[in-house]
Order: C-alpha cells, then structure tokens, then sequence
C-alpha cells in the first residue's frame, strides 16, 4: 500500500491511493452504474431500480442479493473480481488524493477523497456524533472482509476557519481544491436526481503535501458513515498493523466553505398504528391535526420545533402535530447527566421518552424503521398501517459541539448531505 506523503501529525492524517474506477466505455454511462449509499437506497423498489439500470451497477456490491448473508457477501467479492478480471473496474495508475464536486441548482460542494488513517473516538481526530446498530457493523463487517474493498466513501467534515493554515485561501487544502477544479476533471456525469458530479485526481506531490499539511491541523465530524467507521475499526482491530486495513475511504468537506445541508431521517413505527400511538400519549403531550398538504406539516412542524420538542406522526390520512410535551413527563424519562443540549433534542425525547417509555417500543428493526424520503415515510405508513413519524432536522453546531463534548447523539438523528455517489471510485486494498 502507498504511504507517499505520510505524516505523524495527531491531526487528520490523510493518504494518496490508487482509485479504483468504472472504465467508461464498458458501461452504458457512468450515472447508470451509480447509487446512494447503502444505507439510503429504499428497498425492494429502489435496489431493483438501480439493478435494471446497468447491469454493472454498484449496488450489486454494496447490497448484494442472495439467500444468505455468506451467499451474499460471496457475490459481492466474486463480482468485484470479475468485474476487475473483464476491465469493467480498473485502478488508476498511480495513487491520488481525489477533489470531488457535486453540483445542483441550489448547491456546490467540493471536497477531498483519499484513504484517512483509522482513530477512536476519544483520541479526538474524527468525532462520531451518533450510535450504530451492532447488526448493521457485522453486515458491513463481513461485506468487507469478503471484498478487501471500501466500496463506498464515509463523509466527514472539518473547518477551514478554525486553525487552518489555509491563508485566506492562498495555500493550503482550499487553494488545491479550487485550482484542481479549474482542470479537465477525470470524469464527469449528471445521476437521475439532478446532481451534477466531477472528479479530479491530485497526484502531485507538492500538492499532496500541502492538502496533508493544511489538515493535520484539523478534527473532523462524521456526517455520513458512521456504520462504516465502527466496521473500519473493527477490521483494523483484526489485522496486524501497518497495513491497508489501517485506513479507510472517505470525503472531507471544508463547512466553512462548502456548508452541508442537514435533514432529518424519519422513523416508521410497523406494528403500532397511528390511533394508538396517539392514545397513549394521553395529555402528556399537545396533540393538533394539520390541515393541508405533507409540506402544510412540515411548516408546521419547523414553527413548533423553534419552540419545544415537536413531532408530526401520519398514516391514517392525516398529519396529527405533537408537541409540548410534559415537563414532568420528560424530567421522569430522559437521563440527567448529559448536557441540556442533548437533553432537549428532539432525537432524545423520541427515544428515551416516547419510544422507551410510552409506546415501550424496542429499538429493533423488526418494530422500527430509519427512512430518509418523507414522503416514503408517511406513503409507507398509510399503506402498511404503522406510524410515521416525522423528525425536524437538528443544526450542525449543534451536532459539532456534542460530539467535541464526546456526547453522541441517538442513531440516525441526523442527515447531512449533498451524500457522495457511490460508485465514483473505490479502494481494493489490494492496490
């Protein structure tokens, strides 16, 4: 594995690879063999999409199907080899740093992709902000360990004004993104959401150095990916180190440049139906129903948010807004020894009130489900009879202080994006 460039810094320590890309004239297009990551592809509907789209499309990878986890993670390996063998795949010729930018009408985002070395949370370089589901780490886990592959980039952020070394611009990661983007980009194409997306490769060893320099001196977030970090840790625990496995794929955005916009993910509650759900709240909580449309809710649902924790629960054809809950209620419910900020998070009270308490609703995947899409969130209640119920989505700073106070929040309480493609380029740790 290349180490070019590598640096003791205690700060963010991040290594050219040698990427591993679609070759184009072998697809139909390069759009046709992307996809969201994992986590956000809506399954049956959107896995079997992305599947007709291209035969060659990465969800065959990152969500293969078969009858049995083994089955499935054998596919995956087995694909990703054949793919490289027949010159579907191929890693680029010499190891890079990658500047990516994704573009819409209302949104530009720039960042770096490269292979950044592995830490613990309490070491203070990358900052986890939510919890994982274990079941979800062992998937991921296996899926790896059968590929010796990351497939898909994790999405951290950092930012530039707080101990850059990035002059205004002139120098540092900053001026290397902006200058790289002035180039004919290694490839560019437009995915079916609107997103227009290009990739560099950064090879020069100057100007390696200099992205290297510039965030050695910065802590990052993990916006997406949190999943995927927990797995990357848990498979550099298994390997003797220095090796590949030191190190995973990710994309650092600068904030304070490129600000990521923040949603909210949606819980769909299957084996309890919106009439009892509302039921049990009995008065400890304000219960209104919205007229109007889903975007009538969600208004509604911002303004109560500005004031107390709020809620819009739907699936029985209407959009019931619920929201100051009880003081009593939530002094009762919700741990004391965790800053107010956490505390008063709409993610905290919905779990450790609501769910825990009220509903008695174990956080499972067999009783709940994590949706990004909120209009597939309320479809799905209305069809299948559970409860939706719509989240508010939390600031950035207030996810960055929480986890520089090393407080994670409750998982999938946050979602940040522009996401990055998947698809675009990968890492084979044998390269």
């Amino acid at each position: 594995m290349n180490t070019a460039g590598h640096t003791d810094a205690a700060g963010l320590d991040l290594i050219p690879f040698r990427g591993v890309r679609y070759v184009p004239e072998q697809v139909g297009s390069l759009a046709a063999v992307t996809s969201p990551p994992y986590d956000v592809v809506v399954r049956p509907d959107g896995l079997l999409h992305l599947e007709s789209a291209d035969p060659h499309n990465i969800v065959r990878l990152i969500l293969p199907q078969a009858t049995t986890p083994a089955a499935r993670n054998q596919q995956a390996a087995d694909t990703l080899h054949a793919w490289l063998r027949e010159g579907i795949l191929a890693p680029d010729a010499e190891p890079s740093l990658y500047v990516y930018e994704q573009r819409d009408n209302e949104i530009l985002q720039r960042g770096i992709i490269g292979a950044l070395r592995l830490s613990k949370a309490e070491e203070g370089v990358v900052l986890p902000h939510e919890d994982v589901m274990p079941h979800v780490v062992e998937d991921r886990a296996a899926l790896m360990r059968a590929t010796s592959a990351n497939l898909e980039p994790l999405l951290l952020t950092y930012r530039s004004d707080s101990g850059s070394t990035s002059g205004g611009g002139t120098s540092g990661a900053k001026a290397v993104i902006e200058h790289t983007a002035e180039r004919a980009p290694l490839l560019s194409t437009t995915t079916e959401d609107g997103f227009q997306h290009r990739l560099w490769s950064v090879t020069d060893p100057a100007e390696i150095a200099e992205i290297q320099s510039d965030l050695a001196a910065h802590q990052a977030l993990i916006a997406d990916g949190h999943h995927r970090w927990a797995t990357n840790l848990r498979l550099r625990a298994e390997h003797p180190s220095p090796s590949a496995w030191d190190y995973g794929l990710v994309l650092l955005v600068d904030t304070a440049r490129y600000p990521l916009r923040v949603r909210a993910i949606h819980r769909y509650l299957h084996r309890l139906p919106v009439s009892e759900a509302l039921t049990a709240l009995g008065d400890s909580f304000r219960v209104r129903t919205v007229e109007g449309s889903l975007g009538d809710a969600l208004d509604a649902l911002a303004e109560a948010a500005a004031k107390s924790n709020a809620f819009v629960l739907a699936g029985d054809g209407a959009f019931h807004l619920v929201d100051r809950p009880s003081p009593d209620l939530l002094a009762r419910t919700i741990p004391g020894d965790y800053p107010k900020a956490w505390r008063t998070l709409d993610a905290t009270v919905l779990h450790a009130t609501l769910l825990d308490h009220v509903w008695r609703i174990p956080d499972a995947p067999e009783h709940i489900a994590y949706i990004h899409d909120t209009a597939a969130t309320v479809e799905k209640a209305e069809r299948d009879g559970g409860t939706a119920i719509l989240m508010h989505p939390v600031r950035e700073e207030v996810v960055r202080d929480l986890a520089r106070q090393g407080v994670t929040m409750p998982r999938k309480s946050t979602s940040f994006g522009p996401k990055p493609a998947t698809g675009l380029v990968l890492r084979a740790l044998a390269f």
